[in-house]
C-alpha cells in the first residue's frame, strides 16, 4: 500500500508542475491573432485586439498584396503566396486598412486598452 501512496503522490506532483509550466509558457505563434489573405478578402475583417498584440498578416491567395492602413500609419511590403507581415499594435484604437493592391479589400483591427 506504501508503493500505492508514493506513486499517486508522485504523479499529483507531476501533474501539478505540468500545469504550472502551462501556466508560465508564453503565447506561441500559433496563438497570436493572424488575418488571412484569401480569396481577395481579409480573414477575418474585424478583429478586436489588446494593446501590445503583434497581429500577422498572411498572404495564402496565388498573387501579391500590400497591407495599407487607411491612415497611413503601416504598410507592409508586397506579400507574395506564403508570405507574412507582423505588426504590433501599441496604442488603442480603431486601424482600418485595405489591400494596396485591390482597394476592395478592407478590413479593421480594434485595439482594446
Amino acid at each position: 500500500m506504501n508503493c500505492f501512496r508514493s506513486s499517486r503522490r508522485l504523479v499529483l506532483a507531476l501533474a501539478g508542475l505540468s500545469l504550472a509550466v502551462l501556466a508560465a509558457a508564453p503565447l506561441h505563434a500559433a496563438d497570436a491573432p493572424s488575418v488571412k489573405i484569401e480569396n481577395f478578402a481579409f480573414t477575418p475583417p474585424v478583429l478586436t485586439v489588446k494593446v501590445g498584440t503583434t497581429v500577422t498578416f498572411e498572404n495564402d491567395d496565388d498573387i501579391p498584396h500590400l497591407v495599407v492602413a487607411s491612415d497611413a500609419s503601416f504598410r507592409s511590403k508586397a506579400l507574395d503566396t506564403g508570405d507574412t507581415y507582423a505588426l504590433t499594435f501599441t496604442k488603442a484604437g480603431e486601424y482600418a486598412y485595405y489591400c494596396g493592391l485591390h482597394p476592395h479589400m478592407q478590413g479593421k483591427i480594434t485595439v482594446a486598452p
